[in-house]
């Protein structure tokens, strides 16, 4: 299906590039999030006629990230959980978790911007984990799980 991007999409494509994706991928989620338009001849009309808007709503977007990411950058937080002997945590550390950590201390930032690639953190220790802001916006931030008995 040939579609519009209306915002950046990583390893896709920027604002108003034309772009083919499968179909699914388009109909059940970049069409739904409002991240893109099918590209027929009268979106292509409608977008251009737009295009300065949304070209100032994505730069407002990115001044945003921006500013957020430079107060989360290095930030560190800690959780608490109830460990093993050896350092095993009895469950897990998840990204919803970790965001309601960094809530805590005054910055709201969504669960699925949290990068986690070797899963949930199942070890008491530190770990650097990527928070992605924006799709140019990626700062680390470091979770720090203590063990409780």
């Amino acid at each position: 299906m040939q579609i519009i991007l209306l915002d950046k999409v990583g390893k896709l494509g920027g604002l108003g590039d034309v772009v083919k994706v499968k179909d699914g991928y388009a109909r059940n989620y970049l069409i739904p999030q409002g991240l893109a338009k099918r590209a027929t001849a009268n979106n292509m009309a409608e977008f251009e006629a737009r295009r300065a808007e949304l070209e100032l709503l994505q730069a407002d977007k990115l001044a945003a990230a921006q500013a957020l990411g430079a107060k989360l950058d290095g930030l560190m937080v800690q959780i608490t959980r109830k460990a093993g002997m050896d350092g095993r945590l009895f469950g897990s550390v998840s990204n919803i978790d970790v965001a309601e950590a960094v809530a805590a201390q005054g910055f709201e930032i969504d669960r699925s911007a949290i990068r986690m690639p070797q899963g949930h953190l199942k070890q008491i220790g530190d770990t650097q984990l990527d928070v992605a802001l924006h799709a140019d916006v990626t700062v680390a931030i470091t979770v720090s799980v203590l063990g409780e008995h």
